[in-house]
């Protein structure tokens, strides 16, 4: 059975595609969760105009997506931690300890976008990754420092 993909689907192929697969794997799996449709004209030109819709939101949120990665880039912030005798932090810190810093810098970023490629569990200067899009990759300055008592 011919069918034309709503979504990109792993292992078989993008948005758009014209792919040929059994009759049950598009009944019971493609259909039902509204990743294809059957391969017809009129299907082929409802898909070409979702293609387009969505060139043109991609355009838009890369935009949107490259100034929210400048002001990311040249914005810092300061985490204060409880740390031990030899400075080291009690626990670590966290993904939403960085998205609480940065809405005190006036950054409004989704914790699922930060990217640590270990945990901090020292004190000091760190790069730490925001994922905005799959190209789009800012570096936030955080500071962890000390909490005085």
């Amino acid at each position: 059975m011919k069918v034309i993909l709503k979504n990109n689907v792993p292992k078989l192929g993008t948005l758009g595609q014209v792919v040929d697969v059994s009759d049950g794997y598009a009944r019971n799996f493609l259909f039902p969760r509204n990743l294809a449709l059957l391969a017809s004209a009129g299907n082929l030109t409802k898909i070409e105009e979702t293609k387009k819709v969505q060139a043109k939101n991609l355009v838009k949120m890369t935009e949107e997506a490259k100034v929210i990665a400048e002001k990311i880039e040249k914005s810092s912030c300061t985490i204060r931690v409880k740390t031990g005798e030899s400075d080291k932090l009690f626990g670590s810190v966290t993904n939403q300890d960085i998205v609480d810093a940065a809405k005190k810098e006036g950054l409004e970023l989704d914790k699922k976008l930060i990217e640590l490629e270990k945990p901090i569990k020292e004190l000091g200067l760190y790069h730490v990754a925001i994922k905005l899009t799959g190209e789009i990759i800012p570096k936030l300055k955080v500071w962890v420092v000390k909490e005085e008592v």
